[in-house]
């Protein structure tokens, strides 16, 4: 039984728990978690802010050593933390390994920064008058994150918060809890003072209701989550009660624009790999191909020969995707299902919903009787009336649509409203940059999948997708820190800044 760690210790388990089993085999349990209520909660953000002060006063390239030993820990654990990740959440084990791989890389990026938290000396327009500017860490931060990225998503947030001098609470997805227990591990071998990190599981209800009276208690001073839009709506209304700007990374609808000139089978490629990996579960994942007129047909025979020939199965084997992520996941998938009308045409596979005996997959992998597998789905003439074309679909479906001219592209990728990741296959300079001028993505990508995140360059979206906040990279840190200026007067005198200033008049008609 795992339960949440509160300032270095276990807490005793409580009356309700959840059993996080492997989507592949719902059979087989992985985990049996207690889940914490709103108190305990608050107690973590408590126990935070006692630790935090502390943590803040360590020099910060030595708390990047820290971050530097964590990398180093999870190197030496990769498979065996791949391995989890695989059992509990469904993804292939290549995939687990990359995830694996992103928070050793994120280590790497970071640890560096503990001798890069520069602030800037500024001139004056008086005399014998310095200026400053100062990172200062924010204080307590509280990360709620979602379990399709169960290791690397959390430390996007958690190595960076950390690195900067605060304590951090995280919530991580129950139906995850295995993964983020062993997750915290690495942390808290890395030499993490008790209270620095602390885990709470708990479900999405108590959540609120202890994030709710932590901040009102004054305990959070920076919340970061990832997860839907419409959770993420709440937690910004939330924040914003209290003045507080959160790090949102929510949903997408990301549209891929093949174009004319494109390479048709790279662009399918990267349709099958962003479309389909990790089951469509993931916040990047192509929503919609929208192809030129002139090339439709063909893409749309290409991409159907490479999804009927991907292999779908047991995330142990060598397989495109595994199961959804849990039953929750497959009953929404379920629903997204039911938004195929008469007027689209099905490609992809032997049958649309679940992989089992009475509707088999061609090659599947393993017993799909055991697991949460679905066929991959293509769906043809999608467009801006469909709830299919409009909203996040989260699992192994890719919507196709045709257009004609370039502005009809950026309309019909826009006009879902969500703004994370977008792609566009060409082989025109012209047509690359009109696109990203024009898309609402905050990320794009030029013959590549609208999936792919490196540890150094900003992830994060616009409108649906976030508010604008960004992870990785040296831009997150305006995310954990807060910029303080000083100004020292030496002068001996009260110097008023915009009155007491030099002034050394020009001569303005002068002429030659």
């Amino acid at each position: 039984m795992l339960s949440s760690v509160i300032g270095g210790a276990r807490i005793p388990a409580g009356p309700r728990s959840y059993r996080s089993t492997d989507p592949s085999r719902t059979s087989e349990t992985v985990a049996e978690v207690a889940l914490a209520d709103a108190g305990d909660l608050v107690r973590a953000c408590r126990a935070a802010r006692e630790a935090q002060d502390a943590w803040r006063d360590v020099p910060a390239p030595v708390r990047g050593q820290v971050v530097a030993a964590v990398g180093r820990l999870v190197e030496a654990n990769k498979a065996a933390l791949a391995a989890i990740v695989t059992r509990e959440v469904g993804k292939p084990r290549a995939e687990a390994l990359g995830e694996v791989q992103e928070i050793a890389d994120t280590c790497a990026f970071f640890l560096g920064e503990g001798r890069r938290l520069y602030g800037q000396t500024v001139p004056s327009e008086m005399p014998d008058k310095q200026l400053f500017t100062f990172r200062d860490p924010v204080g307590v931060v509280t990360v709620v994150t979602a379990g399709n990225f169960p290791v690397a998503v959390p430390s996007w947030y958690i190595v960076p918060a950390l690195l900067c001098g605060n304590a951090v609470v995280w919530k991580p997805a129950e139906y995850a809890a295995a993964c983020a227990d062993a997750f915290y591990e690495l942390f808290a071998h890395a030499g993490l003072p008790d209270g620095v990190l602390n885990v709470v599981h708990a479900d999405g209800a108590e959540t609120f209701r202890g994030l709710e009276r932590a901040l009102g208690e004054g305990l959070v001073d920076k919340v970061g989550f990832t997860g839907s839009t419409g959770v993420g709506a709440r937690i910004g209304e939330l924040c914003g009660r209290h003045l507080q700007t959160p790090c949102l990374e929510l949903g997408g609808k990301n549209p891929m624009v093949v174009a004319e000139d494109a390479d048709l089978p790279l662009a399918v490629e990267g349709a099958l790999f962003s479309g389909f990996g990790t089951a469509g579960q993931r916040c990047t994942s192509l929503g919609t191909a929208i192809v030129h007129e002139s090339v439709h047909g063909e893409f749309v025979r290409l991409l159907d020969e490479a999804t009927r020939a991907a292999a779908v199965g047991d995330p142990a084997d060598d397989v495109l995707f595994g199961p959804l992520i849990s039953e929750r996941f497959a009953d929404g998938f379920e629903k997204v299902l039911g938004w195929i009308g008469p007027g689209h045409t099905v490609h992809g596979s032997t049958a649309t919903g679940r992989i089992t005996a009475a509707a088999p997959r061609q090659g599947f992998a393993g017993d799909p009787e055991a697991g949460l597998f679905y066929h991959p789905v293509i769906v043809d003439g999608v467009g801006p009336g469909d709830e299919l074309f409009m909203h996040e679909a989260f699992g192994p479906i890719i919507g196709v649509t045709a257009y004609r001219t370039p502005d009809e592209a950026i309309a019909l990728a826009n006009a879902p409203g969500y703004g994370l990741s977008a792609s566009i296959y060409t082989t025109d300079p012209a047509k690359v940059f009109a696109f990203r001028r024009r898309i609402s993505a905050g990320m794009v990508s030029v013959n590549n999948s609208t999936s792919g995140a490196e540890a150094h360059l900003p992830f994060g979206g616009n409108g649906r997708s976030g508010n604008g906040s960004r992870q990785s990279g040296m831009w997150v840190l305006d995310q954990f820190t807060r910029w303080q200026s000083m100004n020292w007067d030496t002068s001996g005198r009260l110097q008023k800044a915009q009155m007491d200033v030099l002034e050394i008049a020009p001569d303005p008609g002068f002429r030659l």
